[in-house]
């Protein structure tokens, strides 16, 4: 389902919710792409940390173009790249979609998942503001239901 989400040894384990959805040189592009504005293919490709061939990184954008990361438009005979959306919606919109992908096979399959979640949470520096701050989203979400059920 997603590229570079698995290792031989099972799930990959990584604080990277992009490294799921792209490749290792498309997220190296999209982070010179959210780091600017409108670009060439030859402004990207100087802005990136090691080398790559100027067709690879044509190629690259054009992939990115297709798959909505980017949008283009062109200039001359060339395209002028700049990023569909930021960094934040990218991550919010994948982080969505794997979730609603665990979740999806029913409620009883979702105890494991909301469970790894808290504890995860509760792990992290700053764990018990995060977990205060989920369970006022939970109650705010659950009063929002009930006013729908009425």
């Amino acid at each position: 389902m997603f590229k570079g989400l698995w290792t031989s040894r099972g799930l990959r384990a990584g604080r990277d919710p992009l490294g799921a959805a792209l490749g290792s040189l498309e997220r190296r592009v999209m982070d010179v792409m959210w780091a600017g504005d409108h670009m060439l293919v030859r402004e990207v490709q100087g802005r990136l940390e090691r080398p790559v061939a100027y067709t690879t990184v044509m190629t690259t954008l054009d992939r990115l173009f297709k798959k909505g990361f980017v949008g283009r438009t062109r200039q001359g005979r060339a395209f002028s790249y700049i990023a569909a959306q930021t960094r934040e919606q990218v991550e919010a919109a994948v982080a969505t979609g794997v979730l609603e992908g665990l979740l999806s096979n029913g409620s009883g399959a979702a105890m494991p998942i909301l469970s790894n979640l808290v504890d995860a949470v509760g792990r992290e520096d700053g764990g018990l503001d995060m977990l205060n701050a989920l369970e006022r989203m939970v109650r705010q979400k659950r009063r929002r239901m009930q006013g729908e059920d009425k």
